[in-house]
């Protein structure tokens, strides 16, 4: 098949072209390289990426590039470009995410109108805000509590807009914060770890008594494949993990994988943190087979060795 992966750079992106390509698949991937985080972490990502003769890759931004030409001969499209980051979306900056995360979905959307592909769509839970009741189900009402949520949001209704108006099949998943290798830098496992095998202090915006669905890498890769094979046309479904922990939990876990204490330092919370995250994947389950099989701690491990192995290293470059 012929694969389009935005965002193919990223840590997402970068994971599910990789097993497009182990299935035999011909995929391009497009990245523009927002300078979120550092551009060696992502160049780390595509480094085996770029051997396979499957593979070609473009650094150029979906607002820019020639879509009508990208996409001949496209059968299947995962949509992972965005700018991330709930915090950095105040203020000024919020321009950036209406761009990268509304303004490009809408024109990758359009310019599928008439072909013969399946989109999918990398949505977040953020689109729901503070939830009165758990497990989140995708009838949960939507209400972000971060300008990043309001533009994943956005992104999700336009996708099933162009379903409902011009036959576009797009699938939206909701990721329940994704970890493992190669996860972005800005989030708190990647900190975390980094931080308790520096032995720094590692700042809790909260009371660490917030807890998450943590969704392994692997897990989010095999739910972006079921969904492209057999998700329901304009339909939205929940990736999470299958446990709900809190963080000092997490703490006190990776504590055990390191072997030595993490010093913690308790903030006040941060404009725009949600206190609870936990996902009914019931739907995902039925629709396409959605089971996640990594637990917290091999995943956490998983973690801990790749950012010692490869994160550390590249900064000492």
């Amino acid at each position: 098949m012929h694969i389009l992966v935005t965002g193919a750079a990223g840590f997402i992106g970068s994971a599910v072209t990789r097993a497009e390509l182990e299935r035999g698949n011909d995929v391009v991937g497009i990245d523009c390289f927002i300078d979120y985080y550092p551009r060696p972490i992502k160049e780390n990502n595509l480094r085996p990426l770029r051997s396979n003769p499957r593979f070609r890759f473009l650094e150029q931004s979906l607002l820019a590039v020639d879509l009508e030409g990208l996409l001949d001969g496209v059968e299947i499209i995962y949509h992972q470009a965005a700018q991330a980051g709930v915090r950095a979306s105040w203020g000024r900056d919020f321009e950036i995410y209406t761009l990268n995360n509304i303004q490009a979905t809408q024109r990758l959307l359009e310019a599928c109108k008439g072909r013969n592909l399946r989109l999918v769509y990398a949505s977040s839970s953020s689109v729901y805000g503070n939830c009165e009741h758990l497990p989140m189900n995708e009838d949960h009402p939507t209400a972000p509590i971060s300008p990043y949520g309001v533009t994943k949001l956005a992104a999700e209704h336009l996708a099933r807009l162009y379903w409902l108006n011009f036959g576009v099949p797009t699938v939206s998943l909701r990721y329940f914060t994704v970890y493992g290798p190669g996860q972005r830098p800005d989030m708190a496992f990647h900190r975390l770890i980094k931080a308790a095998l520096g032995g720094e202090e590692f700042p809790v915006y909260g009371d660490g008594h917030q807890t998450r669905d943590f969704t392994f890498i692997s897990d989010a890769v095999a739910a972006n494949l079921g969904a492209a094979e057999r998700g329901r046309p304009g339909g939205i479904y929940n990736i999470g993990g299958g446990s709900r922990v809190t963080l000092n939990e997490v703490i006190a876990l990776l504590e055990k994988i390191v072997g030595r204490k993490v010093r913690v330092r308790y903030h006040e919370p941060q404009k725009g943190d949600v206190r609870h995250t936990y996902a009914d994947t019931s739907r995902a389950r039925r629709d396409f087979g959605y089971q996640p099989r990594a637990g917290l701690e091999e995943g956490l491990a998983a973690e801990v060795e790749y950012i010692r192995d490869v994160i550390l290293p590249l900064e000492k470059v």
